[in-house]
C-alpha cells in the first residue's frame, strides 16, 4: 500500500513540475514575442517590462480608459469620470476602479517614458 502511495506521489510530481516548466517557457515566449511586436531593442524591452509591472498592455489600457492618442488633458480627464462612478459608495465596483487606476498609471508611465526620448538629443 505504502509503496503505491509513494509511486503517485512522485507521479504527481513529475506532471505538475513538467506543467510548470512548460507554463514557464510559455510565459518566456510570449514575453520575447511582446518585446519584438513593441519595437525590439531597449524600447521594446522598457515597453515589455511596464506591461509586465502594471499588468496591462498600452492597448488595454487605452481602451479601459477610452482613448485613442494619449495626451494628458483626455487622459485626466476620463480617468476622473471612470473613478467617480466606480467609486464603492456609489455602488460601483472596486475592482472596476482599480483596472481603470492600473490603466492610468500605464499610460502615465508610456508619457513619461515618451518624454524622456524628446528630451533626448
Amino acid at each position: 500500500m505504502a509503496k503505491y502511495l509513494v509511486q503517485v506521489i512522485i507521479l504527481g510530481t513529475q506532471v505538475i513540475g513538467r506543467a510548470f516548466a512548460r507554463a514557464l517557457q510559455q510565459e518566456y515566449r510570449a514575453s520575447q514575442e511582446a518585446a519584438k511586436r513593441a519595437g525590439g531593442g531597449r524600447q521594446g524591452a522598457a515597453r515589455a517590462a511596464a506591461n509586465l509591472s502594471s499588468g496591462l498592455t498600452l492597448e488595454e489600457a487605452k481602451q479601459i480608459l477610452d482613448v485613442s492618442n494619449i495626451d494628458k488633458e483626455s487622459l485626466e480627464k476620463n480617468f476622473k469620470h471612470l473613478f467617480a462612478v466606480n467609486d464603492k459608495s456609489k455602488g460601483g465596483s472596486f475592482y472596476l476602479q482599480s483596472k481603470v487606476v492600473r490603466a492610468k498609471e500605464r499610460l502615465d508611465q508610456e508619457l513619461a517614458d515618451a518624454s524622456k526620448i524628446k528630451q533626448k538629443p
